[in-house]
C-alpha cells in the first residue's frame, strides 16, 4: 500500500510537472488564442512610455516598439500602467506578457526574467566648454570636474579619469551654474538630464558640447518571463524586422532625436544583441 501511494503521488508531481512545463512552453499560443498582447509600462517616463496631454493616451518610444511586437504576433495591443517597484513581479505573475517600462538589463535581473534585445542604450555623459579644447575623457585628467553630491556621477568620472579633479554641488542645476561660471571644464551627469540642461543654454550652447563617450553604459530592453524561448524568438524577431528596414532609426529620431527637446543627434546602438557586460 505505501508503495502504491508512493507511486501515485511520483505520478501525480510528474504529470503536474509536465503539465506546467506544457503551460509554460504555451505562452505565445495562449496569447495568440486571447488575441492580446498585455504589456507593462510605466507611463511616466518620456519619451519612453508617458501619458500625452492631448489625447490621454499613453504614447511613447517603448510604446511604438510594443506596437511593433504586436503586429508581428497578429494580436492586439493591451498596456498596464506600473510602479517602477512592480514590473518585475507584475511580469513573473503572468499579469503582464512584457515589459516595455525603461528596464535596465543587467546580468543580476538575469536570474530571474529574461531580456528582448537591446531596445535603447543610455549612461552618464560629460558637457564641457568648447573653448577648452577637451574632446575626450582621457583630457580631463587634472583637470575641474562639476558634478552632483552623493550620486554615481562622481565615482564614475573618477573610475574613467583617475587623476580627475572633482568639484560636488547638491544639485544639477547648481553644478550646471558652476560650469558656466568658469569653476570647472566640464559637467557630468545623466545624459538626458544633461541634454535638457543644454538645451536651456539657448544661443550660449554653442560654446557647449557633449562628449560622445559614456561614462557607464545602461543598456535597456523589454522584459520577458523567464524560459519563454518561443515569445523571446518572436518578440526578438519583431525588434530585428525594425532595425532592418530602419523603423528603429525612425522611431529614435521621433522621440529623441534632433526635432526633439532632447535633441540626439545621432543614435549609438543598433537593435542587434541581448548580450550585457557583468
Amino acid at each position: 500500500m505505501t508503495l502504491n501511494v508512493t507511486r501515485r503521488a511520483l505520478l501525480v508531481i510528474a504529470t503536474s510537472a509536465a503539465m506546467l512545463g506544457i503551460a509554460h512552453a504555451d505562452q505565445l499560443d495562449d496569447i495568440k488564442k486571447k488575441g492580446e498582447l498585455v504589456v507593462g509600462v510605466l507611463g511616466t517616463d518620456e519619451p519612453n512610455s508617458f501619458i500625452d496631454p492631448k489625447t490621454r493616451e499613453i504614447v511613447g518610444y517603448e510604446v511604438d516598439l510594443a506596437k511593433a511586437v504586436a503586429q508581428k504576433l497578429g494580436v492586439k495591443l493591451r498596456l498596464k500602467q506600473l510602479a517602477v517597484a512592480a514590473r518585475i513581479p507584475e511580469l513573473q505573475q503572468g499579469h503582464v506578457d512584457v515589459l516595455a517600462a525603461s528596464l535596465t538589463h543587467n546580468k543580476e535581473r538575469e536570474a530571474v526574467i529574461d531580456f528582448s534585445l537591446t531596445t535603447f542604450v543610455t549612461g552618464q555623459k560629460v558637457l564641457v566648454k568648447k573653448d577648452s579644447g577637451i574632446k575626450a575623457l582621457n583630457q580631463l585628467a587634472g583637470k575641474k570636474v562639476v558634478t552632483i553630491k552623493g550620486g554615481t556621477q562622481e565615482p564614475n568620472v573618477r573610475k574613467a579619469v583617475p587623476s580627475v579633479d572633482v568639484v560636488t554641488f547638491d544639485t544639477g542645476p547648481q553644478a550646471f551654474q558652476a560650469l558656466q561660471q568658469g569653476k570647472g571644464v566640464a559637467f557630468v551627469n545623466d545624459e538626458v538630464s544633461l541634454l535638457d540642461q543644454y538645451a536651456k543654454l539657448g544661443p550660449a550652447a554653442s560654446q557647449y558640447e557633449i562628449l560622445s563617450a559614456n561614462l557607464s553604459v545602461e543598456p535597456l530592453a523589454l522584459g520577458l518571463r523567464k524560459g519563454e524561448t518561443k515569445l523571446k524568438a518572436q518578440v526578438d524577431g519583431a525588434l530585428r524586422e525594425l532595425e532592418a528596414n530602419g523603423t528603429a532609426e525612425q522611431l529614435f529620431n521621433k522621440w529623441y532625436g534632433p526635432a526633439t527637446r532632447l535633441k540626439f543627434q545621432t543614435r549609438s546602438f543598433k537593435i542587434d544583441s541581448d548580450q550585457v557586460e557583468g
